[in-house]
């Protein structure tokens, strides 16, 4: 594998990605492979000025406040595909926690067709396997309230919420279809059937 292959793991908040990327991680490197962890949170320079909006949306929510929260992210993404990814060593499995297909767990009012298109217009890198991490809301709504900074976030507040990215989200796994990782049995389990996947795409 001569180019770099782009895996994102996305969903909904406590599904355990970021404990699933570091089984792959640790899995993919124990068979020599050259990984690249990466957090589109962290790759992101613009991300203060994007959380004032996002902020602001979580207190005043509407269409087009969304719409902007929206474009900033796609133009953070544009920016990091530009600046960020073809850095990578050829050859390497970039990980990255999030991208786009998170939008689709998390907006309330923008169809998520709307934001990939928008994504696709700014340029913004295609992962050449998407992976959507889930589990059943309430086990995932006990993981994220359980750890030490809780929920985390500004968009998601209340169980109902929850429930209805989770539903949201596995729509849009199946629409477009991304792999589903249904992280609800052992974490070895679910970062076998990633390795799988990686290993399919990447030859």
């Amino acid at each position: 594998m001569n180019r770099s292959l782009f895996v994102s793991l996305d969903g909904p908040k406590g599904t355990g990605k970021t404990t699933l990327l570091e089984a792959v991680t640790a899995l993919l490197r124990a068979d020599n492979k050259k990984v690249i962890r990466l957090c589109e949170r962290k790759s992101d320079p613009f991300r203060g000025e994007t959380m004032v909006l996002v902020n602001e949306l979580a207190r005043n929510s509407s269409r087009d406040l969304e719409w902007a929260v929206c474009e900033r992210f796609a133009d953070s993404r544009s920016w990091i595909s530009r600046n960020v990814l073809p850095k990578q060593p050829s050859g390497s499995i970039i990980l990255i926690d999030r991208w786009y297909p998170s939008d689709a767990a998390f907006r309330r009012t923008i169809p998520f067709a709307e934001i990939l298109q928008l994504n696709l217009e700014r340029n913004v890198r295609v992962p050449d396997l998407h992976v959507g991490v889930v589990t059943a809301p309430d086990i995932s709504w006990a993981r994220a309230t359980a750890r030490s900074r809780g929920l985390g976030g500004t968009v998601i507040l209340k169980h109902a919420e929850h429930v209805a990215c989770t539903e949201m989200f596995e729509q849009a796994v199946a629409d477009h279809g991304w792999v589903l990782c249904r992280n609800e049995s052992t974490i070895e389990d679910a970062a076998r059937q990633v390795i799988a996947e990686i290993y399919k795409v990447g030859g």
